[in-house]
């Protein structure tokens, strides 16, 4: 026990858990702070009934300590100070989790060994468990005066000659911490002077530390499943670390090698919790990524807010399993139809309008990228003995963004297979370019008696796709569809894009995307004010700190948490974002001439829509609206005035092809409904 040194006011006696929530703390320690009445009290913290006062060292505002030999499930920490007393509830979980994400996924290849260490080199060798566990370890790097990143020498005792200083004049050195986490490889990096500033410690800064961190988020999907990961988002970024950003991530926090947000956001806040546990708590902290970077920092934020305070979005999309899946799976159907099924001649022009897309080439793009819904393919990772294969490997290891998912989606009991949310009835694809003349008829209905769906394996059939119907209240339920009505409401969100819809390549980032947020935003919030949009061209790459406009974003982010954050009102939290939102940060995008001040909506009076067109996608051209909220539409009757033109035998080919009607698109979705709560476990 030991007497306070601060000043404080009178105040009841608190304890927090610093690195983590109280519920989701892992590894057997845990960060914890101390508020108590008055400055002379003698102060006694146990642990489970022993005493652990001797870990706590005085700080600005009370006590902080981290508490160690956490047992596995529920402990109680509890405090005295003068006569007063509370208690904490803690719950612990094992370092390799999980926590809220469900049963680990098996088989589980470790990659420590591909895992290569930025600037220093080597790999982390072979792990010490099937827990994918590797040593800590600490490296030092630095910035040359070449711009280039070099090693920090063995035992230095004096700075290089070709060491640079960061723009605040600090000497540009950085200290990178590797470990383990959730079975994946995590990294925090930030600057430190380890010649002139003792090593960090919760309670005392790096002296070069700005106090914010920024968690590095990774794209891809296809093929993330059943590994550790050989790489994390980036802890190594000049601009960002030059800035005086402490930066983390973790290898599970990188889509191309985990396609699921829940175990994105499982490691998400196990990787905080360390970074906390070495070098304190940030004054707030950026979620920070690009395509799948995007799917994580906003599916996280919405399903379990305070991870990130704020998100920074590239190339952006609402979620993974229904802002990406849908749209692509539609592109595999129609590529499908147009190469092999259709019976009617068509210009290929007339099938880019039919898909919504920019360019034509966007689509048999995207029939590719659909492969990620086949659990026969991206299995690489996957023993070949052990794979899936409907004859011959029945009850073999299937390799999909479903199958990855399966905690969220349950098992269907007839198949075993992870159940599918995925449904195409009642879609009338290419209805809106028949309506303005840009089809015939005859196309019209070849399209949508051909068409067809995909079966549980995602062999193209005749039918069409039909979800299953659990899996549809599940979507909606636990945020699989992200509807922008958890924590999205409440933290500061940048879309930046730069715009590839036109890319020869047929680029999957389309723009649509950030529109599609935005409406989602509205539907559930009715505002999307917390959202800025801006766009420019494609020179500085999808999402590049080298880009001046992402830069601004960057800068324009912390201004606006700052301010957020200091705001001590009880007025709601939406009045508190617009209030601290900077007057600097204007939606807009970059022209030939300069930054355009504007709203990115699709009206064709802007500038910015002329300059960068927002084109459509197959579903809206069906007739959904841009939100893209629905995952099974409610069919309504086919009415014949709907149709002009089409003589008996059409009508009545188009009453056989859509039997039990067609998509109402002025209604919810089947079963469609709000977001069951945050923080859900599985």
């Amino acid at each position: 026990m030991f007497p306070l040194v601060p000043a404080v006011t009178s105040r009841p006696v608190k304890l927090q858990v610093l690195s983590s929530r109280a519920d989701a703390v892992t590894g057997g320690d845990a960060l914890i702070h101390l508020d108590v009445p008055n400055p002379d009290d003698q102060v006694r913290v146990t642990l489970n009934g022993k005493d652990v006062s001797s870990v706590f060292t005085t700080d600005d505002t009370g006590l902080t300590g981290l508490v160690g030999n956490l047992r596995l499930g529920d402990n109680e920490l509890r405090a005295e100070a003068g006569g007063r007393r509370t208690t904490l509830e803690v719950r612990n979980h094992p370092a390799d989790g999980p926590i809220f994400s469900g049963p680990h996924e098996q088989p589980f290849q470790c990659e420590t060994t591909k895992f290569k260490l930025p600037v220093i080199g080597g790999t982390l060798g072979p792990p010490e468990d099937a827990a994918c566990t590797v040593p800590g370890r600490v490296d030092y790097f630095y910035r040359t005066t070449a711009r280039k990143w070099a090693k920090w020498p063995d035992g230095a005792r004096r700075y290089p000659r070709d060491l640079a200083d960061t723009d605040s004049g600090d000497p540009f050195i950085v200290r990178m911490e590797t470990d383990s986490a959730n079975r994946a490889v995590v990294q925090t990096s930030m600057l430190h002077d380890p010649l002139r500033d003792p090593v960090p410690t919760p309670t005392h800064r790096s002296a070069s530390w700005n106090g914010r961190a920024i968690f590095t988020l990774g794209g891809g999907c296809a093929g993330g499943w059943y590994r550790s990961g050989s790489v994390t988002g980036g802890v190594t970024d000049p601009v960002l670390l030059g800035r005086g950003y402490a930066l983390m991530s973790s290898s599970l926090n990188v889509f191309g090698q985990n396609c699921n947000d829940v175990i994105a956001a499982e490691s998400a806040s196990m990787t905080k919790e360390f970074f906390i546990e070495h070098y304190g708590r940030p004054d707030f902290t950026i979620g920070f990524g690009c395509s799948g970077g995007s799917y994580q920092a906003q599916q996280i934020t919405d399903n379990y807010p305070g991870i990130f305070d704020g998100i920074i979005v590239g190339c952006s999309f609402p979620d993974v399993g229904f802002g990406t899946v849908s749209f692509i799976s539609d592109a595999w159907l129609l590529d499908s139809y147009f190469r092999a099924r259709s019976t009617v001649q068509w210009t290929q022009e007339q099938k880019r309008r039919v898909a919504g897309f920019a360019t034509y080439a966007t689509l048999p793009s995207m029939a590719l990228s659909a492969r990620r819904i086949d659990p026969r393919r991206n299995c690489g990772i996957v023993p070949v003995g052990l794979r899936y294969d409907p004859v011959r490997k029945p009850d073999g290891v299937r390799c999909d963004v479903y199958e990855h998912a399966v905690n969220q989606y349950g098992a269907d009991p007839l198949t075993g297979f992870a159940r599918r949310p995925l449904d195409n009835v009642g879609v009338q694809y290419g209805l809106k370019v028949l309506r303005s003349g840009g089809i015939t008829p005859e196309q019209f209905l070849d399209l949508n008696d051909r068409v067809g769906g995909f079966d549980a394996d995602a062999n193209l059939v005749p039918g069409r796709t039909v979800a299953d119907p659990e899996a549809v209240r599940t979507a909606y339920r636990t945020g699989r569809l992200n509807s922008g009505g958890g924590g999205l409401k409440d933290v500061p969100i940048i879309d930046y894009r730069a715009y590839s819809d036109n890319a020869p390549w047929g680029d999957i980032h389309v723009r649509y995307q950030t529109l599609s947020m935005r409406a989602r935003l509205q539907k559930a919030n009715g505002t999307a004010v917390n959202q800025v949009s801006l766009l420019e061209d494609l020179r500085y790459g999808l999402f590049s700190t080298g880009s001046p406009l992402l830069r601004h974003a960057i800068d324009a982010m912390d201004a606006w948490l700052t301010q957020l954050t200091a705001d001590a009102t009880d007025r709601p939290r939406i009045d508190k974002i617009i209030a601290a939102h900077p007057s600097g940060l204007t939606e807009g995008c970059r022209g030939p001439d300069g930054f355009i001040k504007q709203s990115l909506d699709r009206s064709l009076s802007s500038r910015c829509e002329r300059l960068y067109p927002s084109a459509s996608f197959p579903r809206e051209v069906a007739g959904s609206g841009v939100a893209a909220d629905v995952i099974k539409c409610n069919l309504r009757p086919l009415r014949r005035w709907d149709y002009p033109g089409f003589t008996d035998a059409q009508w009545a080919k188009l009453r056989s092809i859509f039997p039990a009607g067609v998509c109402d698109w002025s209604k919810p979705g089947v079963d469609q409904q709000p977001l069951e709560g945050t923080w859900l476990t599985y």
